[in-house]
């Protein structure tokens, strides 16, 4: 096997386990960075950039958790 190159399980099931479970921790990993940002002063523009996605799709994923969270977001001017 190359250097570059990513084993997989053999057996379907257990592939498809892992991509869900990596899945998942990037689902965390955003919800974290996205909560610091936001909590550090950025604007939705400015981590949508970060993402490589529109204001408006990083607002809808996660404007309702980080309001539940307790963070206050900024207005837009």
């Amino acid at each position: 096997m190359a250097d570059d190159e990513i084993p997989s399980p053999r057996d379907p099931a257990d592939h498809l386990a892992a991509v869900a479970a990596l899945r998942r921790l990037a689902d965390q990993l955003e919800d974290a960075a996205v909560e610091q940002a936001i909590r550090s002063g950025w604007g939705w523009p400015q981590v949508a950039e970060a993402l490589g996605v529109t204001r408006q799709a990083v607002h809808k994923k996660h404007a309702k958790r980080l309001i539940a969270a307790g963070v206050t977001l900024r207005r837009r001017q």
